[in-house]
């Protein structure tokens, strides 16, 4: 089969067998979505060198022992633990000591034209949404897991740093399930897109600095140092930064204003994909101003680069 894979330092079309691991659904992509941490992978963060990709629809052409599952079209929960330490005992592997996660360590990933999940992994996806909706199901639930770790309501003062795919969906995502927020960015292209969707914006450049130390959480989205330290000023005393970004290198950051300001630093990876899919199935997201661009997975290299375009969101590969 097609692959699109990092290997040697390089992004390339590969020609692989076909995925197989003992009682593990196989799985036929029908959309894959490029994700920063596929470029910042190609740039070297992680160390994982194979197939890229965690971001997919498909549909289940081999199910060992769950013929329920056989046709459905699902969505995967990227990270596929241990099963037998506390926490997959607790139905949780993002943190098992031994996971593999898909396209992104230790497991070739969705930028294929099939792969390999085990079934408990596997979620089916409504009938009223779309391929195209689907495949946001891994970055809307990584915006929304922040629910899980960081009280928010609709009385709690946020504001969101970033106005990329990640930091869009942020917003979004809070918008339609708790209260508004501020989202601060530096492309009013981009922001209109929040805007359009109720949430109140601010380019960098016009943002009032009377407003520093007045939320309560902020949410650092841009994957920058510039932004932590915009999200520095903006948090209280005593408040929550959360950080959802992943880049290669090593950010620098003022530890002594965190220390004396009191200020919880809270990293926030991947969430559960449940809530995302019943968002969506609400029909309260209109996801289609994200989608930049779409290829065929022969171009996937191209679609890499067109990706790292500035002022490009979503990229879609079709195998």
């Amino acid at each position: 089969m097609n692959a699109l894979q990092f290997k040697n330092g390089q992004v390339r079309l590969a020609d692989v067998a076909k995925p197989s691991r003992a009682d593990e659904a196989i799985v036929r992509v029908l959309l894959s979505g490029i994700c920063n941490t596929d470029l910042e992978i190609a740039r070297g963060y992680a160390g994982f060198e194979g197939t890229l990709g965690h971001e997919f629809v498909g549909v289940v052409e081999e199910a060992p022992g769950r013929s329920d599952l056989l046709g459905k079209r699902v969505v995967g929960e990227i990270n596929a633990g241990c099963g037998k330490c506390s926490l997959c005992r607790a139905h949780d592997p993002r943190h098992c000591p031994t996971r593999t996660v898909l396209g992104i360590h230790g497991r070739d990933g969705a930028h294929a034209e099939f792969l390999s999940l085990p079934m408990e992994n596997l979620l089916a996806v409504p009938d009223e949404v779309s391929d195209e909706e689907a495949v946001f199901v891994e970055p809307l639930a990584a915006a929304y897991g922040i629910y899980e770790q960081v009280p928010l309501g609709h009385h709690t003062r946020v504001a969101i740093i970033g106005d990329g795919k990640l930091g869009l969906l942020v917003a979004l995502s809070y918008g339609a399930t708790a209260g508004t927020a501020l989202l601060v960015g530096k492309h009013d292209k981009k922001l209109a897109i929040a805007r359009n969707a109720g949430i109140e914006t601010c380019l960098l450049k016009d943002l009032d600095r009377s407003a520093n130390n007045s939320f309560d959480v902020v949410v650092e989205a841009s994957g920058s140092a510039s932004g932590f330290a915009t999200a520095l000023d903006l948090v209280r005393q005593r408040g929550k930064i959360v950080l959802k970004s992943t880049f290669s290198g090593e950010p620098t950051w003022a530890a002594s204003r965190v220390v004396v300001d009191e200020i919880t630093i809270v990293g926030s990876r991947c969430g559960r994909f449940e809530p995302a899919l019943k968002l969506l199935g609400r029909g309260k997201l209109d996801l289609s101003p994200f989608i930049s661009d779409e290829f065929r997975l022969t171009d996937g290299v191209r679609a890499m680069e067109r990706a790292a375009e500035p002022g490009v969101l979503k990229v879609l590969l079709r195998p």
